[in-house]
């Protein structure tokens, strides 16, 4: 599964979260994966991909950015799968 992490910065800082990413990484647990993220342009929100079979590795891994963060998940899947599954309704 792919999620659409939507993290919102408390108090539209991102300095903690920087350096808490630069001391310690990312510390997201085995069987979670990085694919890719966007930061707006005034640095108060973070729009990160993530993957993993069981959601209970991203709460885990939510958990140790919480104090600092405010989330939103969506699960999402591609634009083709999308497409695909869409398609017999049109």
């Amino acid at each position: 599964m792919f999620y659409m992490v939507i993290e919102n910065f408390r108090n539209g800082d991102a300095v903690p979260v920087y350096r808490r990413f630069r001391d310690k990484g990312r510390l997201a647990p085995d069987g979670l994966r990085y694919v890719s993220s966007w930061v707006d342009t005034g640095f108060r929100r973070c729009f990160q991909v993530m993957e993993c079979q069981d959601r209970a590795l991203l709460d885990q891994w939510m958990a140790q950015w919480n104090d600092l963060i405010d989330f939103e998940v969506v699960t999402v899947i591609s634009s083709p799968d999308a497409a695909a599954a869409i398609a017999p309704r049109l």
